[in-house]
């Protein structure tokens, strides 16, 4: 239940943005289901393994080449979900560094106290 409400809270996030950022599109609400889907997949499979390989260039670059990293997830998720387009690797990077921010908001609104 919770890896559901995570993945609307993040739909809800790209579709927000997708109206804010002018070369950011996304055709439908399904579609940005598939998006934040398609994310949160490849963040689990193919970041750690791009992460393990570009170790030396992250290192040299004090971590700012994760930010890369994350532009070319956001552009992988546009290559594989049809009716979501990013033009381009500037654009991937504001989106990916808004949509952190925004998820990182959501979710701290739908946070459970556990005290």
């Amino acid at each position: 239940m919770k890896y559901i409400l995570r993945l609307l809270l993040s739909a809800a996030a790209v579709i927000l943005l997708s109206y804010v950022l002018p070369n950011v599109s996304v055709d439908n609400y399904v579609t940005a289901i598939l998006v934040a889907l398609a994310l949160s997949l490849l963040n689990f499979i193919v970041k750690p393994i791009l992460v393990i390989l570009t170790l030396p260039i992250t290192i040299i670059t004090f971590g700012l080449f994760l930010l890369v990293i994350n532009a070319s997830i956001i552009l992988l998720a546009d290559y594989f979900v049809d009716g979501f387009s990013v033009d381009g690797i500037g654009w991937a990077l504001l989106f990916s560094l808004l949509l952190s921010f925004m998820q990182w908001i959501l979710f701290s609104l739908f946070k459970k106290d556990k005290k």
